[in-house]
């Protein structure tokens, strides 16, 4: 095992390094995505490369560096950044996870088809919520709570049920590491499309982006 928190082997260089790289960084995002934004954040595993040990401490970790801490509190959507920094100092170097579901949900796609799509959208003026760029060659687009639920249906609507496509949604239950955290060991994340205060009041319906997504990703599954 490489390193756990809050366990003994490497505790104290990855702490060391936490606090010198990235606790005052980590902070102010966290006191930015739940007080400006009004997100929950919960403190998550990370993974170091190249063996992707879990810094959880399970040698046998199915996701290592992409699941919440093991007891780790949710920082609640407005919290300030004093009671941010309380709450990560129990937990240096921790990634930065979003939960999925409450404020809004995920439509995740190949990072090219999302970066075309990007262009589209935008070019069309239609509403965009904040693109997240994975390491693992993601494009993840925050949309309306529901998505999840409604994109069977949603699919069949536009007649995209019978294709095979790169696409899914994540809803309730799920999390997304954010900006500026690494993802299981893979490399940092990064927004493809930062959270703005032109979409403050919530992400888009998925339905608005759906058909462009949809579109680009057969096409370049092809």
């Amino acid at each position: 095992m490489g390193f756990t928190i809050g366990g003994s082997r490497s505790t104290k260089e990855f702490r060391s390094g936490a606090r010198r790289r990235g606790r005052s960084c980590d902070c102010t995002a966290v006191a930015e995505y739940t007080g400006l934004w009004g997100w929950d954040v919960v403190p998550g595993a990370r993974a170091a490369a190249p063996a992707r040990d879990c810094s959880c401490g399970d040698a046998r970790c199915p996701a290592p560096g992409a699941h919440p801490l093991p007891f780790a509190p949710t920082v609640k959507a407005g919290a300030t950044l004093d009671e941010v920094t309380e709450a990560w100092n129990e937990y240096p170097g921790a990634a930065v996870l979003l939960p999925v579901g409450a404020a809004f949900d995920v439509i995740e796609v190949a990072e090219e088809a999302g970066r075309r799509a990007l262009v589209r959208l935008e070019r069309m003026g239609l509403p965009l919520g904040p693109v997240i760029g994975t390491a693992d060659g993601r494009a993840q687009f925050f949309v309306a709570p529901g998505a999840a639920a409604e994109l069977p249906r949603l699919l069949y609507r536009m007649g995209w049920d019978d294709a095979d496509l790169d696409l899914r949604a994540l809803g309730p239950g799920s999390f997304v590491t954010a900006p500026p955290s690494d993802r299981a060991g893979l490399g940092r994340v990064a927004w493809l499309r930062p959270p703005a205060l032109d979409a403050a009041g919530g992400p888009p319906q998925a339905r608005l982006l759906l058909g462009t997504l949809a579109y680009l990703c057969h096409r370049f599954r092809r």
